[in-house]
């Protein structure tokens, strides 16, 4: 079936109105504008869905859509590390070998990396593990991670998509940084990690937190990223396989001048 051609001027009118209306405060104006946006272009590019979920209008999406992160990603690969570590004192892959060498854990045989970008995550672990393969939704990020020669195998896929399909040998360490701000239900990644790990295998990822004010599970936070409970990862994580190791306090990333709360967490795959 052709895809309907979507008309990018009426697109990109409908979207600036949209940010002009939300900068301005007029949130019952932006949703209506965020929603025209989408009736334009159904597989929502520029992330109006998370949009509206960010100023608490409708339910947040499960997960962000994969047009919008990949659009997103595509965009930004060749400064994306320059922003991401420069700009926004990104040190994620730092903090899990920190935490790996404390607890004495590894080497690993296997590892998968799950939302790799350019690879600064595989870069930092990369003499902790024999074989490690990484994926991302962006084409042009895979492209930049290949071109570090950091990986033995490289794979174009959405995360969720490729867990399920995958059939691979399965692996002893699974890295998720800076993935679950674009993930809302925990679900489908915790039981497809734990479908493609080894007994005993660790699973260890990053995530930004909901305020304890906030009764929800996740919800979309002010700048677009998926805030997830402490409680619900832990609910979760236990539902599909996995005990916590530990669970830690960090500062994921600089915004706008001010710290992203958030945790590290290290499970491991029970036998």
């Amino acid at each position: 079936m052709a895809m309907a051609k979507i008309d990018e001027e009426a697109l990109a009118e409908a979207y600036n109105r949209a940010l002009a209306l939300e900068k301005a405060g007029d949130i019952d104006a932006a949703v209506e504008a965020y929603r025209e946006v989408l009736d334009i272009d159904p597989e929502d590019h520029g992330g109006a869905a998370v949009r509206i979920a960010s100023m608490g209008r409708g339910e947040a999406p499960p997960r962000a859509p994969d047009a919008y992160v990949e659009t997103l990603f595509d965009q930004h690969a060749e400064s994306f590390e320059d922003i991401l570590v420069e700009q926004l004192g990104y040190a994620v892959p730092v903090l899990v070998r920190q935490r790996l060498q404390e607890l004495k854990l590894g080497p690993f045989k296997r590892m998968l990396d799950l939302g790799c970008g350019t690879g600064l995550t595989g870069g930092t672990l990369r003499d902790m593990v024999d074989d490690i393969t990484g994926l991302d939704i962006s084409e042009n990020m895979v492209e930049l991670a290949h071109e570090k020669d950091l990986y033995e195998t490289l794979y174009v896929a959405e995360v969720e998509d490729f867990l399920e399909d995958n059939d691979d040998e399965p692996f002893d360490l699974v890295t998720a940084t800076d993935v679950l701000p674009y993930l809302g239900a925990l679900e489908p990644l915790f039981f497809g990690a734990s479908e493609n790990m080894v007994a005993g295998g660790l699973f260890i990822f990053s995530s930004e937190t909901l305020p304890e004010t906030d009764a929800r599970t996740y919800a979309v936070g002010p700048h677009q990223r998926f805030l997830h409970s402490p409680a619900y990862i832990r609910a979760r994580l236990a539902e599909t396989g996995f005990e916590l190791v530990e669970m830690s306090d960090i500062n994921v990333r600089m915004q706008d001048g001010n710290p992203s709360p958030g945790h590290l967490v290290i499970a491991r795959l029970k036998g």
